[in-house]
């Protein structure tokens, strides 16, 4: 009997003793300046990555080599996402939702079919929807800090104006790869001839033959390194001026480079080509007052406010343009009664521009959410035409705006980057 109760005690210590060591399920893997990065972060991209290579049949680099990409990207989001805090950056549900239900309709599927698409490709519901939500707030912080880095002139315009005129219609896209090998920000004569040396090798490997999206994943430093190294589909006009000089003439598959800039030798691959044919497009004139949620102003008392500016407006008692002067949080637009001039609509987010189709002239819609707030808008009149001289400064300004925005990023995260306490720390049994 006391050879009974003396093991039931040892088993109760033992796994009492089980208890109170838990398994270390996590662990901090880099201290990036404010902030960490754990390694359960750095697993779940891996797993991401792979199971995308996957989907795709892409080849990828050794596992050390996609944990080094991924502890890198991982870094640069993280210390956007500090900047984010301190600028007070945030995405709400209703703009989170609206912004996915939007995802799936782009994608010619409801909710329920998109849910089910991520759990088919092994992931989770709540994951993506952080993980979109965090995808609109490294945006938006990239917006907020490069775009004052941007300046356009009045003679650059003018000047691709005239080049636009003299391509004509059929102006050629490009989709192409690239691949950075990159030096540090205030580089040696070491270390350029050592970066040269590599881009060499890259080059050649390509040219024998290598699979240049397992290259790009592994040797890139460029921010799309882990989408292999794709620039997606590009106008040789909103391309960065050095890629644009150098694909002018070159055919599909062709390899180009190493190509010097400040950040290191590039490589680029012709992917693909495609004309863009003449269209006629449909312009509307339009006006918009804009109310954005905040800590003091929530969106059911932003939605109300809207509210009683239309029956204002529709009862005579209130002038539409005053409003917009003195509320609408739309700065370019408030100054001018609310006024979008023409445009076509494609180029506003999904709620406003559809909301525009459903107009009447000289309507007053409902209140509308989108990703910037809540709007309510008139449709003023339309049209259907070529495009007008004005119509061509503001796609050159546009084409201009995200050429100089790519440089600029690239630049500013480099700049961020290089200017971060970064602490890589080593894993267990290493």
């Amino acid at each position: 009997m006391k050879v009974i109760v003396v093991a039931l005690l040892i088993s109760s210590l033992l796994s009492l003793k089980t208890q109170a060591a838990p398994e270390l399920l996590d662990s901090v893997s880099v201290i990036v300046d404010q902030g960490v990065v754990l390694e359960s972060e750095i697993a779940e991209l891996v797993t991401v990555v792979k199971r995308n290579a996957v989907l795709n049949n892409q080849t990828l680099p050794s596992d050390r080599v996609l944990r080094t990409q991924a502890i890198e990207k991982l870094i640069v989001d993280n210390l956007q996402m500090q900047i984010a805090e301190r600028m007070g950056i945030q995405v709400s549900d209703p703009q989170l939702e609206q912004t996915i239900v939007n995802i799936a309709q782009g994608q010619n599927m409801d909710l329920a079919q998109l849910r089910e698409q991520v759990a088919q490709e092994g992931g989770t519901y709540n994951t993506y929807r952080e993980e979109i939500r965090r995808e609109l707030i490294l945006g938006e912080v990239r917006r907020a800090n490069v775009r004052r880095r941007v300046y356009i002139t009045e003679q650059e315009v003018s000047n691709l104006v005239k080049l636009i005129n003299e391509q004509g219609d059929q102006q050629a896209e490009y989709n192409l790869g690239h691949i950075l090998i990159e030096f540090p920000v205030e580089p040696t004569d070491a270390d350029i001839d050592q970066a040269k040396a590599r881009a060499d090798k890259v080059l050649e490997l390509l040219n024998k033959g290598s699979d240049f999206t397992k290259i790009a994943t592994a040797a890139s430093g460029g921010s799309r390194a882990l989408e292999g190294g794709d620039m997606g589909w590009m106008n040789i006009n909103s391309m960065p001026t050095l890629f644009a000089e150098a694909v002018k003439k070159k055919s599909k598959d062709d390899l180009i480079g190493p190509i010097r800039s400040g950040a290191g030798f590039h490589i680029l691959k012709v992917k693909n080509l495609r004309g863009i044919e003449k269209v006629e497009i449909a312009e509307v004139s339009s006006r918009h007052i804009l109310i954005k949620p905040s800590v003091i102003l929530s969106d059911e008392k932003a939605e109300k406010m809207l509210k009683e500016f239309r029956e204002q407006i529709l009862a005579g008692e209130a002038d539409f343009a005053v409003l917009a002067k003195e509320h609408s949080a739309d700065p370019g637009s408030a100054l001018k009664g609310g006024e979008l001039g023409w445009a076509d609509p494609n180029i506003y987010v999904p709620e406003f521009r559809d909301t525009l189709a459903k107009l009447e002239i000289d309507e007053i819609s409902a209140p509308v959410r989108s990703q910037h707030g809540w709007h309510i808008m008139q449709l003023i009149d339309k049209r259907v035409g070529d495009a007008t001289e004005k119509r061509k400064e503001d796609k050159a300004y546009q084409l201009l705006f995200q050429r100089k925005f790519a440089e600029e990023s690239d630049v500013w995260l480099r700049e961020m980057r290089a200017n971060a306490y970064i602490e890589v720390l080593a894993q267990q049994g290493e």
